[in-house]
């Protein structure tokens, strides 16, 4: 059983994509035809900020440190329901007085 990724992101620094991959093909007398390419055709991607004290940003990070980028975890999006990601990229944190933010971007992925 995969890990659960348990912190929640700043709402304010959370942005998403969704790609729908799709195969086509052009004819010449201007007909297209469209199919939904594989039975998982629609992945997301999420950037997300966390702005936390010091002890939270550490186990922040040594939750993606120890999934390598490679394994999965289970993370819930917004108005999404929970699903596989992997966090191949994260930026090193940053101080503002008493709190760390760190950023990261979450890749779904449909294996673990």
């Amino acid at each position: 059983m995969a890990d659960t990724f348990i912190w929640v992101p700043t709402v304010a620094g959370l942005s998403g994509d969704a790609t729908l991959l799709v195969r086509k093909a052009q004819f010449g007398d201007g007909y297209r035809q469209s199919v939904a390419d594989g039975i998982n055709n629609r992945s997301s991607s999420y950037n997300l900020t966390f702005v936390r004290d010091t002890a939270t940003i550490a186990a922040i990070m040594a939750f993606l440190d120890a999934h390598a980028g490679a394994t999965a975890f289970l993370w819930t999006p917004l108005l999404r329901p929970q699903a596989l990601f992997t966090c191949e990229k994260y930026s090193e944190p940053t101080k503002d007085g008493a709190v760390y933010t760190l950023s990261a971007t979450f890749d779904q992925t449909f294996a673990p």
